[in-house]
């Protein structure tokens, strides 16, 4: 796959340049990027659009809504493919797929379509939706068999998701004002198939799963006394019931509800403190900026501390942030000039706390699991920021935005909780030794690899 030199990638801003100069890695990264740029875009782009053509948010909703669970449910399954057969063959069929469903969704609406009809279409549009976050993750451990490499590259690529959240609707909003109705999400469509089948062309793609249904290999363990000894090739349970994984898994549902509530909340704010939510972008691009920041400054050199350490203080911070936001809320004097520094600091706790789950998957699930375990990983963010959201709406129209702010730390505050009580099984988890052949392997192939 290449090299980077003799100690990796190293630490420092350089770290990143040399990342994005080392063209195994740089060519999946940025086809990724732009397959992922629709992760943002297609569901503003259907609540927009089906809101312009019908006037009717609650149908708009229900769309999105449709497109969300679709991906949710997809996701897992894609990933247990991606492991069987190899991304390419998943991935290439899943983007066409999905892209010709939103392109046929645009039609369908401008074109007057019964609601029954959009609903089915945004369903199969996010069921098929390709599983390009997983993909990259995963494809991390083949392009940087070290660990120090594959942090920068985790912190790298959860930072270019946070750009993608602010950028991808500032794209969709420039579309809107410059192109007809449905031409941002036939835009959109293009972008998701473009990026994946430019990504399924690279060796980072070829050489990720496509184990098949082969045997688990023996591993080598250490007995009572550290005497290295063989073992017994262990039974193959899913991956949501390994351990180590299954609670990361849950933490990351709890954090993402709070990352629901968080979202709607700011809308909220918006429409109190501006009169409106059309610059709710304000509220965003101050979060976005502190996580930004925050996991590039992770990635950029080496810590002493343990990242599942790491991740109890954060989502403990994280949580009392949050509470200072309710707090404030109450306070009748609230300006921006107290709200958006408080926002930006919140941020720089969000990269950094994702960027480590997903390493803490990359550590504990099974090497031939990956796509399956980091699939799983997104459809815990995408079923939490679901559930989330919802609950925001009901605290907010009832109860207040300082509830549903109060409501985003709760959820923060039982992740941490569930994080506390997972250290010792990711402790022995990670301390496990993978599986490895018992054979040498043929030097000539794993340089070919």
């Amino acid at each position: 796959m290449g090299s980077v030199g003799e100690h990796g990638l190293g630490t420092g801003v350089r770290a990143y340049a040399r990342l994005l100069g080392h063209g195994p890695a740089a060519k999946p990264f940025f086809a990724a990027l732009v397959a992922r740029l629709p992760i943002a875009m297609a569901p503003l782009g259907m609540l927009l659009l089906i809101e312009r053509e019908r006037g009717a948010y609650s149908l708009a909703g229900f769309v999105t809504g449709a497109f969300a669970l679709g991906s949710a449910v997809g996701m897992p399954l894609w990933g247990r493919l991606m492991d069987r057969l190899g991304q390419p063959r998943v991935l290439a069929p899943t983007a066409v797929v999905s892209a010709l469903t939103m392109v046929a969704l645009g039609v369908a609406t401008v074109g007057g379509a019964p609601s029954s009809v959009l609903l089915a279409l945004a369903l199969v549009a996010g069921l098929s939706f390709p599983p390009m976050s997983p993909a990259i993750r995963s494809a991390w451990r083949v392009i940087f068999p070290d660990r120090a490499s594959r942090r920068v590259a985790f912190a790298l690529d959860g930072t270019s998701v946070e750009l993608i959240f602010v950028g991808g609707p500032l794209l969709l909003s420039l579309l809107l004002v410059l192109t007809p109705s449905g031409v941002p999400l036939y835009i959109t469509a293009a972008l998701l198939a473009g990026g994946a089948l430019a990504y399924c062309r690279t060796d980072a793609a070829r050489h990720s799963g496509g184990t098949r249904d082969e045997p688990e290999a023996p591993s080598r363990g250490y007995d009572e006394h550290g005497q290295q000894e063989l073992l017994a090739p262990r039974r193959r349970v899913p991956v949501v019931l390994i351990g180590g994984v299954s609670s990361v898994l849950a933490v990351m549902l709890m954090l993402s509800i709070g990352f629901g509530q968080l979202d709607t909340s700011m809308a909220a704010t918006a429409g109190l403190l501006l009169g409106s939510t059309d610059q709710v972008g304000i509220f965003f691009a101050a979060i976005a900026g502190g996580s930004t920041i925050g996991g590039l400054a992770y990635g950029a050199r080496t810590w002493r501390f343990q990242e599942r350490h790491a991740v109890l203080v954060l989502l403990a911070a994280f949580s009392a942030l949050l509470a200072c936001m309710a707090l404030l809320m109450r306070w009748p004097d609230a300006g921006l000039a107290a709200v958006l520094p408080l926002l930006f600091v919140t941020g720089i706790t969000i990269a950094p706390t994702l960027i480590m789950q997903q390493h803490l998957v990359d550590e504990l699930a099974p090497v031939d699991r990956l796509n399956e375990a980091q699939s799983f990983l997104s459809a815990a963010n995408t079923t939490g920021a679901a559930a989330g959201t919802a609950l925001a709406g009901v605290l907010i129209d009832y109860h207040g935005v300082d509830w549903s702010y109060a409501g985003a730390s709760a959820a923060l505050a039982l992740a941490a909780v569930v994080a506390l009580a997972s250290q010792r099984r990711w402790k022995a988890v990670a301390h496990q030794v993978q599986p490895v052949p018992l054979a040498e392997p043929d030097p000539a192939g794993a340089e070919r690899r």
